[in-house]
């Protein structure tokens, strides 16, 4: 039997012809060793072969960026048993899906307000990044006692709101405070007072404006969240922006087109007068004020 040397083992190796194979035979030693004479046999014609093509052969110039081919192994002689498995020249392609998680949290998503306490409902007003009117805005929260028979609810803050961080102050909130007295109520143990839109919408100059229907929509859930947490049963609009506002119309339509008529929010009995404001500047207007407050007084539950 004739071994192969270590040159032509080496040669055979790199050329990628091998590897060696071994006849699956159950006939004895004589049979192993005649078939072991013509493995050697063939695999000397084979190596002599690939060493002469390889010595003969033009140089090839490979980029580096161009795969390099492989010879494909040698064949598998019929009744032949390979002696070790041939090496991957070209490893099987690797899942690369996972590579796009990076492990960032996902994004967080916004509160349910619906759901929220008095604590997360402030959290959520102060937090709130749904339109450029809280963008660096100073946010007005709602004032009074948490369960209340009215909620007041007001269009905008002023900038002294803004200020003093609570809505309808100065005059407006003094006028207020007289008109509820006068039906009986007080501000401070019946009213929670609370603006429709949380934060004073400004111009490029600084100056106040009319909020969008954006805006109001971003905070109705704030207050409609303030009137479930209340259990209030009657609700008051204090002019046209509020009134609009929470009955879903047009922010310009004028408000005697819902004074006089009982509507609801959220099932809750809803009356609409003049704000403080324009009452000050219009005080012929405080009759009209007078009815809508005795409306909104008889609509109480007797108890």
């Amino acid at each position: 039997m004739k071994t192969v040397s270590g040159r032509d083992a080496l040669f055979l190796n790199e050329m990628g012809i091998g590897p060696l194979w071994q006849l699956r035979t159950a006939a004895g030693p004589v049979a192993d060793a005649v078939a072991g004479d013509a493995v050697a046999s063939a695999v000397d014609t084979a190596v002599d072969t690939a060493v002469d093509t390889a010595v003969d052969a033009a140089p090839v110039v490979v980029s580096a960026s161009a795969p390099v081919p492989v010879p494909d192994p040698a064949p598998v002689a019929r009744g032949m048993t390979p002696l070790s498995a041939p090496p991957y020249r070209n490893p099987p392609p690797v899942d690369t899906d996972a590579a796009w998680d990076d492990g960032s949290p996902a994004a967080p998503t916004a509160p349910d307000v619906a759901t929220l306490d008095w604590a997360g409902l402030r959290q959520a007003i102060a937090g709130c990044k749904e339109c450029a009117c809280g963008d660096g805005r100073k946010p007005v929260y709602g004032s009074g006692p948490r369960q209340a028979r009215w909620l007041i609810a007001a269009g905008t803050p002023s900038a002294l709101d803004e200020q003093a961080g609570q809505p309808l102050t100065g005059d407006s909130g003094t006028l207020l405070g007289n008109m509820l007295h006068a039906v009986g109520l007080s501000r401070e143990r019946d009213a929670y007072v609370t603006p429709l839109v949380k934060c004073r919408p400004v111009n490029a100059r600084g100056g106040e404006r009319a909020p969008t229907p954006e805006e109001i929509t971003a905070c109705r859930p704030f207050l409609e969240r303030e009137l479930a947490l209340t259990g209030a049963t009657t609700v008051l609009t204090m002019g046209q922006v509020a009134a609009n506002g929470l009955l879903g119309r047009a922010l310009n339509e004028p408000l005697a087109g819902v004074r006089g008529q009982v509507h609801a929010l959220n099932a809750v009995p809803l009356v609409a007068t003049l704000h403080p404001g324009e009452l000050l500047l219009r005080g012929a207007d405080k009759a009209l004020a007078w009815a809508d407050l005795c409306r909104a007084r008889s609509l109480e539950p007797r108890t």
